[in-house]
C-alpha cells in the first residue's frame, strides 16, 4: 500500500513511518487474551527503559487518552490528603496543570514565571522553604508551547531536599532529548505514543516509581477512570487494562518502539538535532526571528515571531504549505503572535529544506516582505 508522505512540522502527532501504520492493521483480537496481555508487558518494561529507569524500581502504567490524561492522573493520584502541589509554571501546558488542579479542588501554589525564560531555581526553593505542606513539585520539561526546556535535574534535587516527590510532564521531550529518570530526580514521568515514540494517537503512559504507586492507594481518590492505583494494581493482577485499550494503537506502539530501538537512542537524538540545526538555518536566510534565547531551546520546538508585514496571514501561509504537504502550527504565546516549527518525528534535513522552498513560495505568493527588521 502506497501511503501519501506528510511532514508535519507542528509539534504532535509526529509524522511516523509506514511500517508503523501498517502496524495497525492486524488480525481482529479480544484484549483481554493472554497473547495481548504479554504484549502490553512487555511494552510497559520497554517505556521503562526508554526513561532509563530500573524495572527492580520503576514501571509504567498505560493509559487510553491523550497526553492531559497523564497530567489529570499524576496530579489526582499522587497528592496525599492536606497537601500542596507546587507548580512551577513558564507555560501553557503548565498552565494546564494549574487548571486541572482547580477543577478538583486541589491545593496548590502556581508560581508563574514568564513563558519566554526558564525558572528561577532559587524562588523555586523559597516557596519550598516557606511552605512545608508542599509534598509534590510539577513543572514541564519541555514547554512545547515555546520550545523552552526546564532544567529539571536541579529542580527536581530541590524538591527532594524538601521531602517532595518531583513529577514531570515529558510528554514532548521522552525519546527525542536526553532523559534518565533516575539522574534527572523525577520520580514520575509522563508522555504519549504519538510524540518521541512516532506511534498514534490514543495511548499514553505514566512512568514512575512502583512503590511510591502501591503507597499512593492510602490517598484520597479523586477519579476512579484516572486513577494511577487503580490502573497499576489491575496490570499487576491481571495484566490488562482496567477497561478497554486502544488496541491498534497499542500494535502501533510496539513497532514504534522496535523501530526506536533498532535505530538507537545516540543515532534518533543525533537526527532531531540535526533537523532543529537546519529549521534554525532556513528561518535566518528566510529573515524571521525565534523568540526564545537559543541557549534555552530544546532543540525540538522553534517558536517563530509572525512578521510584522501587512500582508501575513499564518492561515492562508498555513494553507499554502498544507496543500504541498507541510504543516505548521501556531504558537502558544497569549502576549505575542507566534508560530511554531518542530523537529518532531521521522524527518530529516532535506524535509526541512524543501519546507522552506515551500515558505518561500508561499511569502512570495502573498507578497509578504522579509527579512524583518
Amino acid at each position: 500500500m502506497k501511503i501519501e508522505r506528510k511532514i508535519l512540522l507542528n509539534p504532535g502527532p509526529a509524522t511516523t513511518t509506514d511500517s508503523v501504520k501498517m502496524a495497525q492493521v492486524v488480525p481482529d483480537i479480544c484484549p483481554r487474551e493472554k497473547e495481548f496481555a504479554g504484549m502490553m508487558k512487555q511494552l510497559r518494561d520497554d517505556l521503562v527503559r526508554v526513561a532509563h529507569g530500573n524495572l527492580e524500581k520503576h514501571t509504567a502504567v498505560l493509559f487510553c487518552g491523550s497526553g492531559t490524561i497523564n497530567i489529570d492522573i499524576c496530579l489526582n493520584s499522587l497528592l496525599p490528603e492536606d497537601k500542596r502541589v507546587l507548580i512551577v509554571n513558564n507555560g501553557a501546558y503548565s498552565t494546564r496543570a494549574v487548571e486541572v488542579c482547580q477543577y478538583y479542588g486541589l491545593p496548590h501554589i502556581n508560581l508563574e514565571f514568564s513563558v519566554y525564560e526558564r525558572p528561577d531555581l532559587s524562588v523555586v526553593e523559597n516557596v519550598l522553604q516557606e511552605n512545608p505542606d508542599i509534598a509534590m513539585v510539577y513543572t514541564t520539561h519541555h514547554e512545547t508551547g515555546t520550545g523552552i526546556l526546564n532544567p529539571i535535574r536541579e529542580m527536581g534535587a530541590i524538591a527532594h531536599k524538601y521531602q517532595a516527590k518531583f513529577v514531570v510532564d515529558t510528554t514532548s521531550s521522552l525519546g527525542m532529548i536526553p532523559f534518565d529518570i533516575e539522574k534527572d530526580n523525577v520520580d514520575f514521568c509522563m508522555a504519549s505514543a504519538q510524540k518521541g515514540l512516532q506511534a498514534m494517537t490514543g495511548l499514553s503512559f505514566i512512568i514512575g516509581n512502583e512503590e511510591q504507586i502501591k503507597f499512593s492507594k492510602k490517598y484520597p481518590k479523586r477519579s476512579y477512570y484516572c486513577n494511577l492505583y487503580l490502573q497499576y494494581e489491575n496490570f499487576e493482577r491481571t495484566g490488562e487494562m482496567h477497561f478497554t485499550p486502544p488496541v491498534q494503537t497499542i500494535y502501533a506502539t510496539r513497532q514504534a518502539l522496535n523501530e526506536y530501538f533498532e535505530v538507537g537512542e545516540e543515532a534518533k537524538f543525533a537526527r532531531h538535532k540535526r533537523v532543529f540545526e537546519a529549521i534554525h538555518s532556513g528561518i535566518n536566510e528566510i529573515g524571521l526571528k525565534s523568540v526564545i534565547k537559543r541557549e534555552w531551546q530544546s532543540g525540538l520546538v522553534v517558536s517563530v515571531q509572525y512578521p510584522e508585514d501587512p500582508n501575513w496571514d499564518f492561515e492562508k501561509i498555513h494553507d499554502y504549505c498544507y496543500e504541498r504537504g507541510f504543516t505548521i502550527y501556531p504558537g502558544k504565546i497569549s502576549t505575542e503572535d507566534t508560530f511554531r516549527i518542530c523537529a518532531l518525528g521521522e524527518i530529516e534535513v532535506d524535509d526541512i529544506e524543501n519546507f522552506f522552498k515551500v515558505l518561500k513560495a508561499a511569502l512570495n505568493h502573498y507578497n509578504v516582505t522579509l527579512p524583518m527588521s
